[in-house]
């Protein structure tokens, strides 16, 4: 599977305004853009970084994954995504198995997750058309 380099990096925060205070505010990152996406269950906000972007990952439902992950770990790195031409491409020919179904992305974006299993306990993510 050839991937086209690193798209985002993620931080799960329990709080997207409060997160900008220091990314956007302090750092002075860009804001791409700010969706609420998956059925309404979490809020993805990308800054621009020149070269890659990162994701702010807030979970905005009460039994979203990320609500218990967020409790045990607090703030923090949560995953790194590659960037691919075609996701269904990219399950078929991707070196590690995936999980689960594509979800939706930022920017009509789709995208899935890998076995972390396979990456050494890196959570990884694939996203494209």
């Amino acid at each position: 599977m050839k991937h086209q380099g690193l798209d985002h990096f993620a931080i799960a925060v329990p709080d997207t305004d409060k997160a900008l205070e220091l990314w956007r505010d302090q750092y002075g990152l860009s804001v791409v853009c700010s969706e609420i996406v998956n059925d309404g269950t979490v809020k993805l906000t990308l800054l621009d970084m020149g070269n890659t972007q990162l994701q702010l990952v807030e979970p905005i439902t009460e039994d979203h994954p990320l609500k218990d992950w967020i409790e045990k770990n607090g703030s923090g790195l949560h995953h790194i995504c590659l960037r691919v031409e075609n996701i269904d491409t990219a399950i078929n020919e991707s070196p590690v198995p995936t999980l689960g179904s594509p979800h939706e992305g930022t920017e009509g974006k789709r995208a899935i997750f890998v076995d972390r299993t396979a990456t050494q306990d890196i959570q990884v993510e694939y996203t494209g058309s």
